[in-house]
């Protein structure tokens, strides 16, 4: 998903209209995006497309935020949408944000499932 995720990118950057939206959807992706990688650097071998419970990463930026992957790389999706499509792009952020929402929520199942009371703690300690 990163791979096709710079290609948009890079396709916004060159066809996007120099709007305010092409400037703010580029500042937000270059906030956003140095964050979602790192996440995913931090993932590792336990990164999956499916929730699947390898282990219980709770250090790093994962030690504040549960789901850094699905904020950041949210965020950094709608830079992109931002960049390309202008301030319509918000509602296709708004239909993004409830899918994300909807896969931490499963995830968040399987972590508890596999976790339980470690799991618990560490949720009571983060956001989203």
């Amino acid at each position: 998903d990163i791979a096709v995720y710079l290609l948009f990118l890079a396709f916004s950057l060159y066809f996007g209209p120099r709007t305010s939206a092409w400037y703010a959807g580029l500042c937000l992706a270059a906030v956003t995006v140095p964050f979602w990688f790192a996440a995913r650097w931090q993932l590792g071998a336990s990164f999956s497309v499916r929730p699947e419970a390898h282990e219980l990463l709770t250090t790093g930026i994962y030690a504040k935020i549960r789901h850094p992957v699905y904020v950041f790389g949210g965020l950094a999706w709608l830079g992109a949408l931002l960049a390309l499509l202008g301030w319509g792009a918000l509602s296709i952020g708004v239909i993004v944000a409830v899918v994300e929402f909807a896969r931490a929520r499963r995830e968040e199942r399987t972590l508890a499932a596999t976790f339980g009371p470690d799991y618990e703690a560490y949720r009571s300690k983060t956001w989203f």
